[in-house]
């Protein structure tokens, strides 16, 4: 229930924050009663478009058994956990221009006239959120296997709320809870959340592997632990299980877990340092 109340909670403030954005700015705008239309007609197309994909997903992963559907819910934690990568990277170097990009293409769509470009940007925007939802929380319902459902329902409908509130309490304002505070505690929970994505799709394949006629050398990479923890910590206990679901920690993880978390850590360093900035050239007469 956390986690589906966590990942609910983060992409709707950012899709409140997006129409947020473009309403205010129309609000002001004059003759703007046709523009807000095409606003939240753009809203209603995007949650539409979500929620096909959405079908389409759970009726690919219903139609898909046995072998077939492992490596197809394996396909999707992996996507899962890179797409986290990208949106959280995204936001971290592009989220400061959020505001200014959104108001210059809603100006752009507003001087053509019908409002038809409005509506795109619109549905396009909700429709991204939307859809990364559907994917984390499909991802997330095949890491925990055998999770309760009314409790999985529960934590998106408990997580929508909690946005609007959220989302009310940063556009009052405030130095504990600001848009910048925001982005930096969620995008570290969703890091690690990806890398728990990572893990779990790498048990599936693992688990497929093992099932086939391969070279021992395989059967050590994927399945001989390199140290076993579960003296400290074992994640087979609620505390352990609840950390493992959240973090990727494995108490007895395997040469290619500890590889491939390694390559996920450092993808992260890269994808998020500092950028340097272009200077400007110098021209010489």
């Amino acid at each position: 229930m956390g986690q589906s109340m966590f990942i609910v909670w983060r992409e709707s403030v950012e899709a409140l924050l997006v129409i947020g954005i473009l309403h205010a700015w129309l609000s002001q705008q004059p003759n703007n009663r046709h523009a807000l239309r095409m606003l939240w007609g753009g809203v209603v197309a995007g949650l539409g478009l979500a929620s096909l994909l959405g079908w389409g997903i759970l009726s690919a992963g219903d139609w898909l058994a046995g072998p077939a559907g492992e490596w197809f819910q394996c396909a999707m934690l992996v996507v899962a956990a890179l797409l986290i990568l990208q949106m959280v990277g995204w936001m971290h170097h592009h989220g400061r221009d959020l505001k200014r990009n959104l108001v210059d293409s809603a100006a752009t769509s507003l001087s053509q006239g019908s409002g038809v470009g409005l509506l795109v940007l619109a549905m396009l925007a909700v429709a991204r959120e939307g859809s990364e939802t559907v994917v984390f929380l499909y991802g997330i319902g095949h890491q925990q296997q055998g999770a309760d459902l009314t409790g999985f329902i529960i934590g998106g409908v408990l997580g929508f709320a909690l946005a609007l509130l959220s989302y009310a309490a940063l556009q009052a304002g405030s130095h504990l809870f600001s848009w910048k505070r925001f982005f930096a505690v969620s995008e570290a929970l969703l890091l690690l959340l990806g890398a728990a994505l990572l893990m779990a799709g790498l048990d599936r394949f693992s688990g497929q592997l093992m099932g086939m006629d391969l070279p021992d050398v395989l059967y050590t990479l994927f399945g001989d632990p390199l140290w076993d923890t579960s003296a400290l910590l074992d994640d087979g206990t609620t505390l352990g299980s609840t950390i493992a679901g959240l973090t990727g920690y494995r108490a007895m993880p395997s040469l290619a877990a500890v590889v491939l978390l390694g390559l996920y850590w450092l993808t992260v360093w890269l994808w998020l340092r500092p950028r340097p900035e272009a200077r400007p050239e110098i021209q010489t007469a």
